[in-house]
């Protein structure tokens, strides 16, 4: 019988994960400023299935290109054509011009956290973005900054998810082991696979599935499950048992 994990940190995504950044009213006009008559919920289809894609086959290129070739495919799919990469850019700038787009907190957040916190374990966020900076302004924006020990962003670090270092890099702010972390991202392979590269914990937030992905990792549907989670892999591991598997 493995001996049972003891959770002294949990980390978690931003996008996706705590903050909700789609904006399919506002990409839509976007998208009319370069001449593309694209409907909100042609983006609410296409943006999550590409988003899906991509985690699970990524494109290899650098953050940059990734993104325009990203949202290339956002507009094709949305478009049901093939959208050039000169206007995917187009896009992109325009998209990147918006000073304070719309985003919201989800609303399992803020009881997850304190419901964390009240446990006495550190919280971190781990983020593929702009830059740290850029990630911090977020989260005082929604009005979660103060719960967070440590931020971490893939624009500042100079390494990204799923890479492990990005991972590690946060744990040493904490000053926290990898088995003593456990992770939480809405993307299977980028952010739960990810983590677990790294050596911690981690489950998989796929907030429109039905919570039947399996154990390894772990899917939930909502971030009030992440308790439940963190009590399970400090449960006495049994035969059979999630923590023991």
């Amino acid at each position: 019988m493995s001996a049972p994990s003891r959770i002294r940190a949990v980390l978690f995504d931003l996008g996706g994960t705590l903050v909700d950044e789609r904006d399919y009213a506002g990409w839509s006009e976007l998208a009319r400023g370069i001449y593309l008559d694209l409907l909100p919920e042609r983006f609410a289809h296409a943006f999550p299935e590409v988003e899906a894609e991509e985690d699970l086959a990524p494109s290899g290129l650098d953050r940059e290109a990734a993104w325009v070739e990203f949202w290339r495919k956002v507009l094709s799919r949305a478009s049901g054509s093939e959208i050039a990469s000169s206007t995917a850019a187009r896009f992109v700038a325009a998209r990147s011009a918006c000073r304070e787009p719309p985003m919201a907190l989800y609303s399992d957040v803020r009881r997850c956290l304190d419901l964390l916190r009240g446990q006495r374990r550190s919280l971190g966020v781990v983020s593929n973005s702009r830059s740290e900076a850029a990630v911090r302004h977020i989260l005082d924006r929604v009005g979660i900054l103060p719960y967070f020990e440590a931020v971490v962003s893939s624009g500042t670090e100079g390494v990204a998810k799923p890479h492990p270092e990005i991972f590690r890099r946060a744990l040493a702010r904490m000053r926290v082991p990898p088995r003593e972390a456990l992770y939480v991202g809405n993307l299977l392979r980028t952010d739960a696979l990810g983590a677990r590269s790294a050596g911690l914990h981690a489950a998989w937030l796929h907030r429109d599935g039905m919570g039947v992905g399996g154990d390894d990792p772990p899917e939930i549907t909502s971030l009030l499950e992440v308790p439940l989670v963190v009590a399970q892999l400090e449960a006495p591991a049994g035969p059979g048992s999630p923590a023991h598997r």
